[in-house]
C-alpha cells in the first residue's frame, strides 16, 4: 500500500467510515458506514477505485441487490431485506460520499 492510499484510508476513517475486512474479498479493502458497505481496489497509481457497486449489509455480509416479482431486495444466501426508498436513499448518499472522499481533491 502506498502512502497516498494510507492517507486516503485515514481520511475515510476521519469521515466516519470503518475500514473492515470481508474474508470472501481478501484482495480488497472493505469500507462501511452504517449499514452500507463497499469494496476498494488498489490502483497502481496510488489511489483506490470502487470494486463492484456499493451495497447494503445483510446481517454481517455484503448483500446483492435483486429484483423479484414481489419487490426489490438486498440478499445474502437465504437472508433478505427490502430495498425500501429510505435504504436506497442511504445507499446513494453513502456511494456519493465515498466517491467524493476517494477523489484526489477531497
Amino acid at each position: 500500500m502506498t502512502r497516498q492510499q494510507a492517507e486516503i484510508l485515514q481520511r475515510l476513517y476521519a469521515q466516519g467510515f470503518q475500514i473492515v475486512a470481508f474474508p470472501m474479498y481478501a484482495s480488497y479493502v472493505g469500507v462501511r458506514k452504517g449499514e452500507c458497505a463497499a469494496l476498494l481496489a488498489l490502483v497502481a497509481s496510488g489511489g483506490f477505485t470502487i470494486f463492484g457497486a456499493p451495497t447494503r449489509m445483510v446481517g454481517d455480509n455484503m448483500g446483492a441487490r435483486v429484483k423479484r416479482s414481489d419487490g426489490d431486495y438486498f440478499v445474502w444466501k437465504n437472508e433478505k431485506i427490502e430495498a425500501t426508498p429510505q435504504r436506497t436513499s442511504e445507499l446513494e448518499k453513502f456511494a456519493a460520499e465515498l466517491i467524493s472522499s476517494l477523489s484526489p481533491t477531497a
